[in-house]
């Protein structure tokens, strides 16, 4: 059943709609998305407040958010890097893939659905506190590092330079 919603939602889209109802469909759930994500976020909000942070939480936020990092950069600079022909992305993508994995809603959603106990505040804690970083400041200087690493002279396997930054401001 999966397998048949999933061929026809995508051939049937390209079959039976005409462009504008694929634009129409596209910007309602879009819109959806940004609602559902609004309410997420008041509802993380109001969670927050609930949590007791301490110095040893926010270090231990910190120290998660290294190896958060270093774990995606394991995960995608480093293939990225050194397989330059098998993913055929231009000169700094794997640096901006990496710093662009934003963390937010579904991480956040589930550590809220964890049972109530002191080792849930923990890992709610140390969850907000990737994702506030990952938010802030991943979120928030990425379009500026993808203009640094794709500069005029950056190789393109696709004829686009901008690709790699519009890509990540869109994230």
């Amino acid at each position: 059943m999966v397998v048949a919603g999933l061929v026809v939602g995508n051939h049937g889209r390209e079959l039976a709609m005409s462009d504008t109802t694929r634009l129409y469909v596209d910007m309602f759930w879009e819109m959806i998305d940004d609602i559902l994500n609004a309410v997420l976020f008041v509802l993380i909000g109001m969670e927050v407040m609930l949590i007791a942070f301490s110095w040893s939480l926010f270090a231990a936020g910190l120290a998660m958010v290294i190896m958060t990092l270093i774990a995606r950069a394991l995960t995608v600079w480093v293939p990225v890097h050194y397989l330059p022909g098998y993913f055929k992305l231009p000169r700094g993508a794997g640096l901006v893939l990496t710093w662009g994995g934003l963390r937010g809603g579904i991480s956040v959603a589930l550590a809220l659905s964890l049972p109530s106990g002191s080792e849930r505040d923990v890992i709610l804690s140390l969850t907000y506190c990737i994702v506030v970083v990952s938010i802030l400041v991943q979120g928030l200087t990425v379009g500026k590092l993808a203009e640094k690493v794709t500069g005029p002279e950056a190789g393109v396997a696709d004829g686009s330079e901008a690709t790699v930054a519009s890509d990540a401001k869109a994230s």
